[in-house]
């Protein structure tokens, strides 16, 4: 007579297996993953998650994500569980040391099995501030098996940030499609045609094209093993259109697929637009990036913006001493500013032209007597009228980066306006 088996909840996490020009946690994990579904009986993934974190982290991988699983298992499979972990990690430690490129940071990669939940402020703390190590390690549950190729891995800060994360009803999805291993280093196939196609086919995904360069945005720039990730709002729209793709002539075939839940366009990494007046006509450097000083209050600050943000860059440039600004935006390690978002909410007079009058400028009748009209006579006061100060843009005069240069994190204007600090939930 067998015995009843009791399901136990797991929680896997996995960070830092990647390097700048080889290899991707996604692929690493989907392998991982993969391996316990075909070998341990009653093995299931519950859900996927991939978590973009803090922009700046001074040890962040490509793409600065991590990984983590629900998964369920009947509990007298942990130790098969434990077992493959294992295996995982030393199969890992091999490739790094065979296969992996001599230049560049290498990897120190981390797998956490959890059979608790996570303090939720774990994720919030790696998704708006640098996370020490050795604080991190001091937080990690008792409960938990790690598994890393060194004793302080860098890796455990994103793997335990993606199992703490919560998601909730305006979390978005990524599906991960990966290529077969002798095409990684070739050109990928995927048509701009197609990718245009599915986005009007699939109105729920999204980040898929820039309209400003026509240049697709699911494909990767670098060697890694992703064919391809298309992004949605919508779950049930992400297999339909990743299944078009694949059954279209101009689309290489993936040799594997994979939905996570993310918290990608949810700027988790901000807390809410700040205000401030502009004390400083903008400096220009090399390069075209753009930034000035404002006032906030209580202390001053400097806004910067890259070139590459465009109409934020543009709109940067264009401000004056006096004009009031409300912003988004990281501070960066610098202390500067670096602008994701911008918007004038008072601009300053601007002095423009002379009054006038019957066609022509008005002149100065002479010192103290005003302006007069040389064709008519009539006098007026020396005044200068202001020319148009408008910024007026859609998103009521919120402007933003182009979508190829925004960070996976950045929430766009289309998806809901920007929150002020002091109203923010």
């Amino acid at each position: 007579m067998s015995g009843t088996h009791t399901k136990t909840v797991i929680r896997i996490g996995l960070d830092d297996t990647d390097h700048i020009d080889y290899a991707c946690t996604t692929e690493h994990f989907q392998r991982l993953l993969s391996h316990m579904v075909e070998s341990i009986d009653g093995f299931e993934i519950t859900e996927r998650r991939l978590v973009r974190l803090w922009p700046f982290a001074p040890e962040r991988t490509r793409g600065n994500a991590a990984l983590s699983a629900i998964c369920t298992v009947d509990s007298n499979t942990l130790d098969s569980v434990d077992r493959i972990c294992v295996e995982f990690i030393e199969e890992l430690n091999q490739e790094i040391q065979s296969q992996y490129p001599e230049f560049g940071q290498k990897p120190s990669p981390c797998l956490l099995l959890a059979l608790e939940d996570y303090p939720e402020q774990m994720y919030w703390d790696a998704v708006r501030s640098e996370v020490s190590l050795s604080t991190r390690l001091a937080n990690i549950p008792e409960s938990t098996k790690i598994y890393s190729i060194d004793e302080k891995p860098n890796g455990i800060i994103g793997a335990s940030s993606a199992i703490a994360w919560k998601p909730n009803n305006q979390s978005t999805w990524e599906l991960i499609a990966w290529r077969f291993k002798d095409k990684i280093r070739s050109t990928r196939k995927v048509s701009i045609d197609a990718v245009n196609s599915m986005s009007e086919k699939y109105p729920s995904t999204f980040a898929n094209r820039d309209p400003t360069t026509g240049r697709g945005m699911i494909m990767p720039r670098t060697n890694c093993p992703v064919l391809y990730g298309i992004r949605a709002e919508s779950l049930s729209e992400l297999k339909s259109a990743h299944q078009y793709l694949q059954d279209r002539d101009d689309v290489e075939n993936s040799v594997s697929w994979a939905i996570h839940r993310t918290n990608q366009i949810s700027d988790d990494h901000l807390l809410g637009f700040e205000s401030g007046i502009v004390l400083t006509n903008p400096l220009e450097v090399q390069g075209g990036h753009s930034s000035v000083r404002i006032w906030t209050g209580d202390k001053s600050a400097i806004l910067v913006a890259f070139s590459e943000s465009g109409e934020v860059n543009s709109t940067l440039r264009r401000l004056k001493v006096g004009d009031v600004v409300d912003w988004l935006g990281l501070i960066s390690p610098s202390s500067e500013i670096h602008l994701e978002r911008l918007r004038v909410q008072i601009p300053a007079p601007r002095i423009g032209n002379r009054p006038q009058c019957c066609g022509k400028t008005m002149r100065s009748a002479g010192f103290g007597q005003g302006l007069r009209c040389k064709a008519c006579g009539k006098l007026t006061d020396k005044v200068w009228e202001t020319v148009s100060t408008s910024f007026t843009r859609e998103h009521e005069g919120w402007v933003e980066p182009t979508p190829s240069n925004r960070r996976h994190l950045a929430k766009p204007l289309d998806r809901g306006l920007p929150i002020g600090q002091n109203n923010q939930d």
